[in-house]
């Protein structure tokens, strides 16, 4: 008995031992603040969504080879541009450092041409909606997942429900009140992709980020999700890296990825027509054609 006490005292102790060297240990790199009063930007920003990446370099941590390497990119307000690539070719660390999970090496990052580096860490975030490939969920309710800090009214949420497809089902019993599960287990995958969609458009940001967002889902409710962020979304920056390319060939431009720099960027047609590209090849391993892409844009 008191072997066994005693070993499970010291198995224990090791997640003390772990936390101590978590709170106490100065090695162990902070994120930058959450606030900076002095440098915060006006409350009305961003009021086009322009997007700038100047020259950025990022590594995950110092010492490791670079996962971006000097990537410039200038986008418009309201432009919608898609990001493909290979595994490993740097496109979900673009995102990384526009949210600034990863701080930047060197370069800058211009949203209507302020410097989001020197700002609050909650300033850039809160500006920025998502629809992660992964639904952040957390256990409560649909209206606490939606609004956790309790900003907006419940026929904000109905309406943000309804226009994401989450009501309006004829098998949907989902309510406000309806109880979630921590990371959402009681939905399905489409379901928590659809109330991540929910809670972009609740936010109402001028930019929105997809990181391969309907890579997971089945083809109806990735139907869905497009068709919500193609009228929804209509006015607003549109950044999407994209693991369906027909989810991103009606795009503005796409951007080719590899190895931690962009290679190509242009239309979709553009970059079609280069028959040694990236994505040509991409395109063709897909079966997509010229015909197709210009179709998906309106073209007769």
């Amino acid at each position: 008995m008191m072997t066994r006490q005693s070993a499970e005292v010291e198995n224990n102790m090791n997640s003390v031992e772990r936390l101590l060297q978590y709170t106490s240990s100065g090695d162990i790199p902070q994120e930058k603040p959450y606030a900076l009063v002095d440098s915060a930007p006006p409350k009305t920003w961003p009021t086009h969504g322009a997007i700038e990446f100047r020259d950025l370099v990022m590594s995950y941590r110092p010492g490791l080879p670079p996962v971006l390497r000097g990537v410039s990119l200038r986008m418009r307000g309201g432009e919608k541009i898609g990001v493909v690539g290979r595994t490993g070719a740097g496109k979900s660390s673009l995102m990384a450092a526009l949210f600034r999970i990863v701080e930047l090496t060197s370069g800058s990052i211009l949203i209507d041409g302020l410097d989001i580096g020197q700002m609050g860490l909650s300033a850039v975030r809160s500006k920025i909606a998502s629809i992660p490939q992964e639904a952040g969920i957390f256990s409560g309710t649909i209206r606490s997942n939606m609004d956790p800090f309790s900003e907006y009214d419940d026929a904000t949420l109905h309406d943000a429900l309804r226009r994401s497809h989450l009501l309006g089902q004829s098998t949907s019993s989902l309510s406000l009140d309806t109880p979630i599960t921590a990371g959402g287990t009681n939905l399905s995958v489409g379901q928590r992709s659809l109330l991540s969609l929910a809670r972009a458009l609740v936010k109402q940001s001028k930019i929105l980020v997809l990181d391969e967002a309907t890579a997971n889902v089945d083809l109806e409710t990735d139907a869905r999700i497009q068709a919500t962020i193609k009228t929804e979304f209509a006015d607003r920056t549109l950044l999407c890296i994209a693991h369906r390319l027909r989810t991103i060939i009606n795009y503005d431009r796409v951007v080719v990825m590899d190895q931690g720099q962009i290679v190509e960027v242009g239309t979709p047609l553009e970059l079609f027509s280069n028959d040694g590209g990236i994505f040509r090849s991409m395109c063709n391993q897909s079966g997509i054609d010229a015909q197709e892409i210009a179709s998906s844009r309106g073209a007769p």
